[in-house]
């Protein structure tokens, strides 16, 4: 989806969970803006939940608070998170520290990013396993004010999810992603393959 052309009052209809993570294809890159922090909650839990049943890598690097509530849904769901961590199919990353690692004087730096990232992409992927990550860490830039480190961040997403064909979802609060109705905003959407307003 071209979110250069996407009107920003779309009003999405939630599709079950499961079916929308089932019908998705490898190597996209899904933006859900969110007004209802349960339902993100939901969409989040189906897509690791997901990629976990399917024998599939997950890396979630989000807020402590959203790593705990997913760990409990996931649990609640049957995974055996014990095992998946100690064979790397579930690695969860703290979203702050992760960004503070490869930030610049408030801009992502491209070579740390890598470092930093896709070392944990190939820690995960293992012996050819396909991959699937949320990232939280675009929404922390967004809610500081800092545009420009937001999109720059999303196109190095884009550029690794390109080289090492992992499946992405990133997520933002609407209150905070719509407080404008910014080119800036337009062009975060754009840079996603799929945009969902829920």
């Amino acid at each position: 989806m071209n979110g250069r052309n996407l009107p920003m009052n779309l009003e999405v209809a939630r599709p079950g969970v499961d079916t929308f993570w089932g019908e998705m294809a490898s190597c996209e890159h899904v933006l859900q803006v969110y007004r209802s922090e349960s339902v993100f909650r939901d969409t989040l839990a189906g897509f690791i939940g997901d990629g976990l049943e399917r024998g599939e890598a997950t890396i979630v690097i989000a807020t402590a608070a959203h790593r705990s509530s997913l760990e409990v849904r996931l649990r609640e769901a049957g995974n055996d998170l014990d095992s998946a961590r100690a064979d790397a199919r579930y690695i969860a990353l703290d979203a702050a520290e992760t960004l503070s690692r490869f930030l610049r004087q408030g801009f992502p730096d491209t070579a740390c990013f890598e470092r930093v990232v896709r070392d944990v992409v190939l820690q995960a992927r293992g012996p050819g396993r396909p991959v699937r990550v949320f990232g939280e860490m675009v929404a922390l830039l967004w809610a500081d004010g800092l545009t420009d480190a937001t999109l720059r961040l999303e196109q190095l997403w884009n550029e690794l999810l390109a080289r090492e064909q992992l499946t992405l979802f990133c997520a933002y609060p609407r209150i905070g992603a719509t407080r404008d109705l910014s080119d800036a905003f337009t062009d975060i959407c754009a840079a996603h393959s799929q945009v969902a307003f829920v």
